[in-house]
Order: structure tokens, then C-alpha cells, then sequence
């Protein structure tokens, strides 16, 4: 049931009596906007006045051109070569496509430590004794 239905019912109930009983009735929201203005009062010492000038200024962007140059010009800020040889190995794409072609690495051929003519001997001593 909702509050109104109950005061009703009860407003009845005291009218079998023949006397209406008045009631002083606030309203919650009168008792919250009391509550509140209590707690808010504010003291002069805690106002501060605030410049138009002042907050433009604040809210204007500053331009930040030169100090981004001084700071990516600076000697101090260069990278090594591998250390962007690993970032760019590292951030190139994943598909065969993307992949940059790798040189094959050639190596030196192996010199033969053994003459042609020892082998002809190993070969005539080996398969003779077959």
C-alpha cells in the first residue's frame, strides 16, 4: 500500500470520533533544502575571487613547438643502430609478404683436405680387397 491510501484510512478513522485531528505536516523536501543550506553557508575568508583575465590565460593553449625541438634535436636523445634495427625487425608485419628479403648468408666452400689422387688410391686399396 502506499503512504497516501494509509493517511487517508487513518484521516477516516478519525473522523468516526467527530473531531478532525490536525496534523502539522512538513515535507521532505522542505527538510532536505533546510538540511542543506545549513551545512553550505560559507565564509567570506573562504571565497575567492577569480580574475577573467586569469582563467583565459590558463585555458589558453601554450605552443610547445620550440621546446619539442630543442628536446628531439638534443645530441643526448639519439638511438643506437641496433637498438632500431630491433625496433623496426620487431614492428615489420607478421605475413611472408610484409617480411623484407632476407640475403642469404653464403659461406666459404670447403677446401678438401685430401688430394684427388689419394682418393684414387683409397678406392683401388678398398675395392681390391673386395
Amino acid at each position: 500500500m502506499s503512504a497516501s491510501v494509509i493517511r487517508r484510512g487513518l484521516e477516516l478513522f478519525s473522523e468516526k470520533d467527530g473531531k478532525k485531528h490536525k496534523q502539522k505536516k512538513i515535507s521532505r523536501n522542505k527538510q532536505r533544502v533546510h538540511r542543506q543550506t545549513v551545512k553550505s553557508k560559507t565564509t567570506v575568508k573562504d571565497k575567492h575571487i577569480k580574475s577573467a583575465v586569469d582563467e583565459y590565460r590558463k585555458k589558453l593553449k601554450k605552443n610547445q613547438l620550440s621546446s619539442n625541438l630543442e628536446y628531439f634535436l638534443a645530441a643526448d636523445n639519439k638511438t643506437h643502430t641496433k637498438h632500431t634495427g630491433k625496433i623496426i625487425q620487431q614492428h615489420s608485419g607478421r605475413r611472408a609478404c610484409h617480411q623484407a628479403d632476407q640475403v642469404p648468408v653464403t659461406k666459404p666452400e670447403e677446401k678438401s683436405v685430401f688430394t684427388e689422387q689419394e682418393f684414387q688410391k683409397f678406392q683401388q686399396e678398398y675395392f681390391s680387397k673386395l
